[in-house]
């Protein structure tokens, strides 16, 4: 599987898909026509360099992905509005209920926000706190208050399954895995490729939420505070320190396939089959629509087989490693060459050419003339004895 970078999420009776800095809502509306729209996306990340820091820029997309969510949404829900309205309704009308939708939408996020600080955080984090007499180890209660949070969190994605329109959404999530695995996997778009296609995948959401979880039992459990306004004010402030650990983590994941990454990943991918349905031809056709609509997925499989900017880079790391070793083991060998002939040269010297690094040159001395040099010194030693006599 190659990354290819596209995202998406279900809509009402539709699919968004984002690629870079564009998205593309496809609907199938009440007449069974596609209404595609697409339209630019401009994110921080692309306009300050310390919005797409680690961790950050995790915080940043966090917050963009459910702006454009709710934006979706709602652009989604338009077209099933009763046809007498909308026929009744002028254009300033139109865009009155547009900006008041946008209000409306506002506030709706803060309060969902609110909602699930309360539900996921906070209701965990008083049950764990109730048992402070039964069990006094901060750590064990920060592990019965993640296990607490995780079911919640289960048990609320399954409570929402059973709803008509929520499944339908959930359908068209499962349309929109199916596109993205079918181009990952290098397969052609289309509806017999992707009809074969898995449901599950790493990026999803639903696994980002998962993650979201576990990581915040691994720091709850660590935060070790008396007072229990403060340890719950600490909670509070690294939901975005978590969101931002969670997305580097589901990033990291989506880009690698490996044993231990593959392990990580299976809780969040099991837990997707809650979250999505097998979806029907025409809401594949939907999909299919809002990825022709930003990506060009005949160009990515063109390039498929050829290694990704991480490859490529980690490839001529590794040549360079390579080249180096190689000039090291030629130059050693020259080396040693060189050191092997000037042996050679000196062992083929004469003892009388033969010089020390000082450049003295030894030279033989015969017998004859050892004798006379003897008598000479001799000869010297004797004459003050003579004289003081």
């Amino acid at each position: 599987m190659k990354y290819s970078g596209i995202g998406g999420q279900a809509v009402i009776e539709g699919v968004m898909m984002k690629n870079q800095d564009e998205y593309a809502i496809a609907v199938r509306k009440p007449d069974h026509n596609i209404e595609v729209k697409k339209q630019p996306c401009k994110s921080l990340r692309n306009k300050y360099k310390a919005a797409d820091l680690p961790i950050i820029r995790g915080v940043i997309s966090f917050v963009e992905s459910l702006t454009m969510g709710m934006s979706t949404l709602n652009y989604s829900a338009s077209f099933y509005e009763e046809e007498e309205e909308k026929m009744e309704k002028s254009k300033e009308q139109k865009e009155k209920d547009e900006k008041k939708d946008n209000i409306i939408m506002a506030i709706v996020m803060v309060f969902a926000f609110l909602f699930a600080i309360g539900v996921f955080f906070l209701v965990p984090f008083f049950v764990s706190e109730a048992l402070r007499k039964t069990i006094p180890s901060l750590q064990l209660r920060g592990l019965i208050e993640g296990v607490i949070r995780v079911f919640l969190f289960v048990l609320y994605v399954k409570l929402i399954s059973f709803m008509e329109d929520i499944k339908r959404v959930f359908m068209y999530h499962g349309a929109e895995h199916k596109c993205i695995s079918c181009i990952e996997t290098g397969h052609e778009l289309t509806l017999e490729n992707v009809r074969k296609s898995s449901m599950v995948h790493k990026r999803c959401g639903t696994s980002f939420m998962l993650i979201v979880m576990f990581i915040s039992i691994l720091l709850f459990m660590f935060i070790v505070v008396d007072n229990i306004w403060l340890r719950m004010v600490f909670r509070i402030l690294l939901i975005p320190v978590i969101a931002g650990l969670s997305y580097e983590f589901i990033r990291f994941a989506g880009k690698h396939d490996n044993p231990v990454i593959n392990i990580l990943s299976k809780p969040g991918l099991m837990l997707q089959s809650l979250t999505t349905k097998e979806p029907t031809d025409d809401m594949i056709e939907v999909a299919m629509a809002s990825v022709n609509a930003v990506f060009d997925w005949s160009e990515f499989l063109a390039h498929y087989d050829e290694p990704d900017e991480e490859e490529k880079k980690k490839e001529k790391t590794e040549e360079n490693e390579d080249t180096a070793n190689t000039v090291e083991t030629e130059e050693t060998e020259q080396t040693e060459e060189t050191a092997a002939a000037k042996e050679e040269t000196v062992s083929e010297k004469t003892p009388v050419e033969e010089k020390s690094e000082t450049d003295i040159e030894i030279v033989s001395i015969d017998d004859e003339e050892d004798d006379e040099i003897l008598n000479a010194l001799d000869r010297y030693f004797e004459m003050p004895e003579e004289k003081s006599e």
